[in-house]
């Protein structure tokens, strides 16, 4: 995923193996990786349904403007080296994390979507789509702000504001599943699982942003951009 799974941990870290290893000087990335046009293909599909509200394009639209104004005036890259990786080339543990992160936060949604799309669960899409129509969304931002053409900050910026919104369409998405349950439906399996689902998100996503971006992943990546920047200057 960015996960959208970059260097910044958030289903953007997938995205940051696949540019740990840099290509050689004089030749460029691809401006879109298959994960990426992935994510881009499920987040056209989400929104081309009616299942995403306006709020959310409009959040994505905003993102996309934003990191390209405070990448110009606020975090510019430096096109004499790129800033190094913040957990290194390798690591096993990041790349477990990743790897649920992706399973938790896209694969088992999706899943969980298209089962509603056969069981005329309509109630059920509609509140699981918006947090896998954004996550999807941020999995691409997550390969472009890997371009080569944005700094660490920016690249930290992408997951940290998004999962910050996330949270909320998960808060949604766990309080409709409670109101089918309330309704009668409870003996169901697909509201255990929807419930399952959603909980998992938001314990997940929780810990994710205030117990790895926050506190771990956003101090390292500005110290790194600005030894990086202060070295460079010297």
């Amino acid at each position: 995923m960015s996960g959208g799974i970059g260097p910044t941990g958030d289903i953007t870290l997938p995205s940051e193996e696949d540019h740990n290893h840099p290509e050689p000087a004089g030749k460029s990335l691809p401006l879109f990786t298959f994960r990426q046009l992935n994510a881009l293909a499920v987040a056209v599909v989400l929104s081309a349904s009616g299942m995403v509200s306006p709020e959310d394009l409009a959040f994505v639209l905003f993102s996309l403007i934003y990191i390209h104004f405070i990448a110009k005036f606020a975090f510019p890259a430096s096109s004499a080296r790129p800033d190094p990786p913040v957990f290194g080339d390798t690591n096993r543990i990041l790349s477990l994390y990743v790897a649920a992160a992706a399973v938790i936060g896209l694969f088992l949604p999706i899943a969980y979507i298209f089962e509603g799309v056969f069981e005329g669960d309509k109630a059920g899409i509609k509140a699981a789509a918006p947090h896998v129509f954004l996550l999807a969304s941020q999995v691409f931002m997550e390969g472009l702000t890997f371009s080569g053409r944005f700094s660490l900050p920016i690249r930290v910026f992408v997951p940290v504001f998004y999962n910050s919104r996330r949270i909320f369409t998960i808060v949604d998405w766990l309080r409709s599943e409670i109101w089918k349950a309330e309704e009668g439906t409870l003996g169901s399996r697909r509201v255990y699982v929807g419930r399952g689902l959603a909980i998992a998100n938001m314990a997940f996503w929780s810990f994710n942003l205030f117990g790895f971006l926050l506190p771990v992943y956003l101090p390292r990546a500005f110290k790194i951009y600005y030894q990086s920047s202060h070295n460079k200057i010297n």
